[in-house]
């Protein structure tokens, strides 16, 4: 899983996106978690960081499909392959 985080912030900085402590949780949520709806992770991000909204959820959400780091049929699962 750390590969995969390192993987995708590294995509992210690339690309011009600041990193962020907010930005940081949602992946791991999204990388420790299957969720099904933006909600979901919200509901499981704001445990870890109660200043978290909504509307950050979505957009990440959008910049991770954007750079189809992050595939959504059923779930939100980031499909990177390691190595």
């Amino acid at each position: 899983m750390q590969d995969k985080r390192e993987y995708i912030l590294g995509h992210l900085r690339k690309n011009g996106c600041r990193i962020t402590e907010q930005r940081k949780i949602l992946i791991d949520v999204i990388l420790g978690n299957e969720c099904c709806s933006c909600k979901e992770i919200y509901y499981k991000a704001m445990k870890k960081d109660p200043s978290i909204g909504l509307a950050t959820v979505y957009r990440m959400v959008k910049t991770l499909e954007d750079a189809e780091l992050i595939c959504r049929k059923n779930l939100y699962r980031i499909e990177v392959e390691e190595g």
